[in-house]
């Protein structure tokens, strides 16, 4: 269903990683650390300023893959991991993209599952590599009918 779009990936988009959003998702996930919300104790660590908490890429828009479109309901999340060569600093300005990495299909108690990878990364101006996060997205039976008809 989805194998011509392997190795397909979006325009990249440029997000700013905002101390203001930084605090706000701090707060959304509960984890106040000073590293995160604290301008003089981010000072002291080795970074010398504020970093973003590790999941705070989830809040960066990433582009859209051309003629690429699943449906906004009916999807399951079924995994998510997250590499860094380096934190995220509060302030920087980085640009983000989304690749299809995979899909696959496997036979389950209510019919077919597609399996689709995905990979969304952030790059420094420079163009290095700071992220790259891999999510599995299952496509069920039902949601499968609807994008083949």
């Amino acid at each position: 269903m989805f194998k011509s779009f392997i190795g397909k990936r979006s325009k990249s988009v440029k997000n700013t990683v905002e101390r203001g959003a930084v605090k706000k998702f701090a707060e959304a996930i509960g984890d106040l650390h000073p590293i995160y919300v604290d301008e003089e104790f981010g000072k002291q660590t080795r970074y010398g300023q504020n970093i973003a908490p590790t999941t705070f890429p989830r809040v960066f828009e990433y582009g859209k893959i051309e003629n690429f479109n699943l449906p906004n309901v009916g999807l399951i999340h079924g995994e998510q991991t997250f590499e860094y060569k380096r934190p995220l600093l509060v302030g920087e300005t980085i640009n983000c993209y989304t690749e299809i990495k995979d899909y696959y299909e496997k036979r389950g108690g209510h019919g077919f599952m597609g399996f689709l990878v995905l990979s969304d990364n952030g790059e420094d101006q420079a163009g290095n590599i700071i992220f790259t996060t891999k999510s599995v997205v299952i496509i069920t039976e039902e949601v499968r009918k609807v994008l083949t008809v």
